[in-house]
């Protein structure tokens, strides 16, 4: 078996076991948000936002998070009230739906409405791997540059929502958003993009609504979505 077979062998196994999540979740009553994004892009600061105000309004949430090592950001994401558990990844660049299950299995609140999973920070492999979500969310902060799409088509090209955090530093970033824009809608046309910034709480309100609004089913169709049975899209995007 070449290694291009077992590739797609290895994601055909994973898609099942994805499948049989959502599935289980679904009838739990119970959406999962699959976070995507670089290292350093924010997200943790601004799920923790998004947990907190899902707090407040006495929506039922939790969170998973993953990385190589320490639980800092299971830490920081326990500050707002929400239960939260760390998936440490032992050297993996991403998750699988298999270690999501593994640590929801005893864990997850039951009353849980929406399952926020933080992957681990990586715009590469992890766009390969359906972890059971409903909605995929891709973050950018506005200091990794408005060519981020074009550099990494299958993770935005698989998007149903793309998230610009830390907005408030744009201009001094030289950020150009038009141009972002315009990107974004060459590799994943009619995606939602949402401006935020978790230190002024834009975007956060947002953020939730949408997740919530994804119980009844992921609202956009993302050109490269994960397919089933291991026939993954690749880096090609279409580009207009």
């Amino acid at each position: 078996m070449c290694r291009s077979d077992v590739k797609q062998a290895v994601l055909a196994k994973n898609d099942d076991l994805a499948a049989d999540l959502r599935g289980d979740l679904a009838r739990q009553g119970v959406t999962v948000v699959n976070l995507l994004s670089s290292p350093g892009s924010g997200k943790t600061e601004l799920l923790g936002r998004v947990l907190a105000r899902a707090v407040e309004q006495g929506v039922p949430v939790a969170a998973l998070t993953a990385d190589l090592a320490t639980e800092n950001d299971a830490v920081r994401l326990a500050r707002s009230g929400a239960p939260v558990q760390q998936l440490l990844t032992d050297g993996l660049c991403h998750l699988e739906a298999r270690q999501v299950r593994a640590r929801l299995d005893g864990w997850l609140p039951p009353d849980t409405s929406v399952l926020f999973v933080e992957n681990v920070g990586n715009l590469v492999c992890p766009a390969a791997y359906d972890l059971g979500e409903t909605l995929r969310v891709v973050l950018m902060a506005v200091t990794e540059g408005e060519d981020k799409p074009l550099k990494y088509p299958t993770a935005f090209g698989s998007a149903h929502l793309v998230v610009i955090t830390k907005a408030d530093l744009a201009e001094p970033a030289g950020f150009d958003e038009t141009a972002f824009r315009t990107n974004m809608q060459r590799v994943n046309p009619g995606v939602e993009i949402v401006r935020s910034c978790a230190r002024t709480g834009d975007g956060v309100g947002t953020l939730l609504e949408r997740a919530l609004a994804a119980r009844d089913g992921a609202p956009h169709r993302p050109p490269l979505a994960p397919q089933p049975h291991g026939h993954h899209p690749t880096a090609s995007a279409p580009v207009a």
